[in-house]
């Protein structure tokens, strides 16, 4: 099985999805979206600067239909917009957004305990940033000691789950050294909301009431009307990082949110297109359950490099879960969708 994955022909025809990317960064990259293999990138903007450029390309090559089988190369984008700097006014430039693409996500937002501010450019040495990417990220320059505090991380990133929340959005989610941190924190949206497990007499006896689910929340009332749950339906732990057991947590059959895994060659393998697959990468594949693992390529420009990543990360994952290639492009597709869209798993 192995060997046939590593040597049988990809199967492009069949669709695959990227569901984590920043093409945006490299601008210049953009025009080759219409000839990748790759059928959808799902682009994620980070920053203040990249917000409009990503609207930009979600309205001149956004998807257009829910078909996978009928979607366009051309129709490939799936915008995600987070909400920076000055907080409440891009939290209200972002539900505008959302509101004008209703197939958006919101992401790329996330904590991340190791990151510090960058060092502004020093007189004379601006010439050395890369002028084929956008402004607005770090661009070559050092790295100053100064931290976010994590508790302020935390404040900007629920509210940006109850942005999601109130637009019934998916998430894509960054988290670096900050596990525990995270999963409270989608757990203080969720409190109150539990789904109620069912014993095995108790599914029974309710089997065959079609317009009974298998969990009511506690607070039931809440939901009643035109009432938004206080969590986003669906999220994404994207270039997931963390241990098997760390994921395990998020399985709880209490918990009401859906919560997907998606794996990238570029960060869970550090960019080694030729080396062999790791043993910790396999474990915590393997701890993901089928239907709710994602590939991703998490890669700042578009074309033949992010084709070439897709193509990497889903031969792993498809040797990793003993898939037959195409039947794991089949899933790995329809896990996307439903991440994006909603549905049954």
């Amino acid at each position: 099985m192995a060997d046939d994955i590593n040597n049988e022909p990809f199967p492009w025809h069949l669709g695959v999805f990227d569901a984590h990317c920043h093409p945006t960064d490299t601008m210049s990259s953009i025009p080759s979206i219409p000839s990748m293999k790759t059928r959808a990138l799902t682009v994620m903007a980070t920053r203040a600067q990249d917000q409009d450029l990503v609207a930009d390309i979600a309205s001149k090559n956004g998807i257009r239909s829910r078909n996978i089988e009928q979607w366009d190369p051309q129709e490939c984008i799936i915008p995600s917009f987070p909400d920076p700097m000055s907080f409440f006014n891009f939290l209200s430039q972002t539900r505008s957004y959302l509101q004008k693409y209703p197939l958006a996500l919101v992401g790329e937002i996330g904590l991340d305990r190791a990151f510090r501010v960058p060092e502004p450019w020093k007189p004379g040495n601006e010439q050395g940033r890369d002028s084929d990417l956008t402004p607005g990220g770090r661009e070559g320059r050092e790295l100053s000691p100064w931290k976010v505090d994590v508790k302020h991380q935390k404040r900007i990133f629920k509210m940006q789950l109850q942005l999601a929340a109130e637009m019934g959005r998916a998430v894509s989610i960054h988290g670096v050294s900050a596990v525990g941190i995270l999963f409270e924190t989608l757990k203080e949206l969720y409190e109150g909301y539990e789904k109620k497990v069912l014993s095995r007499r108790e599914r029974k006896k309710l089997d065959h009431e079609k317009h009974v689910t298998e969990w009511q929340p506690e607070n039931e009332e809440k939901l009643d009307g035109d009432h938004k749950k206080p969590y986003p339906p669906r999220v994404c732990l994207h270039s997931y990082t963390g241990s098997a057991a760390h994921f395990k947590q998020y399985l709880a059959p209490t918990i009401p949110v859906e919560v997907f895994a998606s794996f990238s060659t570029a960060i869970n393998l550090s960019d080694d297109l030729e080396g062999e697959t790791k043993k910790e990468f396999a474990d915590v594949v393997m701890a993901v359950p089928d239907h709710l693992l994602l590939v991703e390529s998490d890669l700042h420009t578009a074309g033949e490099d992010m084709d070439r990543r897709m193509e990497d990360v889903v031969r792993r994952v498809c040797k990793i879960k003993k898939w037959g290639l195409e039947d794991g492009v089949k899933r790995l597709a329809e896990n996307w969708s439903r991440f994006v869209f909603g549905g049954e798993g």
